[in-house]
Formats: structure tokens, C-alpha cells, sequence
């Protein structure tokens, strides 16, 4: 059972990470062409790394360009789902480029793209198994979308022996 105490706690913690987020979110420009600003590209390139390990190409150079194609599907991906949708992936990927919101959520103190494999994956798992259902949302939206994004390229279908879909006709 929740106390009184906790409960204005969370409350008062809330609203101030959400005050510090739309502040932050003010000042930082997006393009209305591209699905993802590059503050969820700076988020995607030291997620998809982390989520894809062991998936991804050992060697450097083919590593970065799956990495890079990843988060390019990803936008594609992005940019064909509902407005609504986009909104909240719009939210998500804001409030985790944000570095105070970045530092306080998701226990991620370097910008994303010089965080270290250990921390990204600290943050997924705190975030993949928190009592707060909002946070394993927002895991499961970036594991989906990253997953779904890297499956979907022919390249990745040699590793998990899918000979691809079916030829009809």
C-alpha cells in the first residue's frame, strides 16, 4: 500500500521531471519532415548497439552501417504509423534526449551516443522490469521498434536461417 507521504513524493517528483522536459522540449527544434529529430537518433544510436548485440556484425564498419540502416527503417517505421502514435515516440525520444530527463529517468549521465554498452543496458533493464508501467511502455516501444526495424532488413535473415517470405504466383 502506497503512503500518503510516497505518494506526494511521486507526485511533486512528476512534476518537476515534467517541468524540466517541456522547458527542454521548447527549446530544441525538430524538422516536420523527419519522423525522428536527431535528439532520437542521438537515443536510438546508443540503444539499437546494446539491444542488437550478438545480432549485429562483429567487425567496426559493417557494425555502425547496420546500426545506421537500423535507425533509418526505424524513421521509415515511424513516419507511416498514426499521428497520435508519432506523438508519444515524439515524447519518448524527447524525454530521453533531454539530459536532465535523460540523467533522472533512465540513470544515463553521458550523451547517448558516448554512454557505455553497461550503461544503455542498466538503463533497459531498469526500465524493462519497473513497477512503474509507464517505463516498461517505453521499453517495450524502442525493443519493438528496434527489433521489428532490424528483422525486417533481408540482410538480417541469413543469421537466423529465414529464407524470407514466400513467393507467390
Amino acid at each position: 500500500m502506497i503512503t500518503r507521504r510516497q505518494f506526494l513524493k511521486v507526485g511533486a517528483s512528476g512534476a518537476a521531471v515534467l517541468a524540466l522536459f517541456r522547458a527542454g522540449r521548447a527549446q530544441a527544434p525538430h524538422s516536420v519532415d523527419a519522423a525522428l529529430s536527431g535528439g532520437a537518433r542521438d537515443v536510438l544510436a546508443g540503444v539499437v548497439p546494446v539491444m542488437l548485440d550478438g545480432a549485429l556484425p562483429a567487425e567496426e564498419a559493417a557494425r555502425a552501417l547496420r546500426v545506421v540502416a537500423t535507425i533509418d527503417r526505424i524513421e521509415e517505421a515511424v513516419a507511416g504509423l498514426p499521428p497520435p502514435v508519432q506523438a508519444e515516440l515524439r515524447d519518448l525520444f524527447a524525454l530521453l534526449a533531454f539530459a536532465p530527463s535523460r540523467w533522472l529517468l533512465a540513470g544515463v549521465r553521458s550523451p547517448w551516443r558516448a554512454a557505455s554498452n553497461a550503461e544503455v543496458a542498466a538503463f533497459l533493464q531498469r526500465w524493462r522490469l519497473s513497477r512503474w508501467m509507464l517505463l516498461q511502455q517505453g521499453y517495450h516501444a524502442l525493443h519493438d521498434l528496434v527489433l521489428a526495424a532490424f528483422y525486417a532488413d533481408p540482410a538480417s535473415w541469413p543469421r537466423i536461417d529465414y529464407p524470407g517470405p514466400p513467393r507467390l504466383g
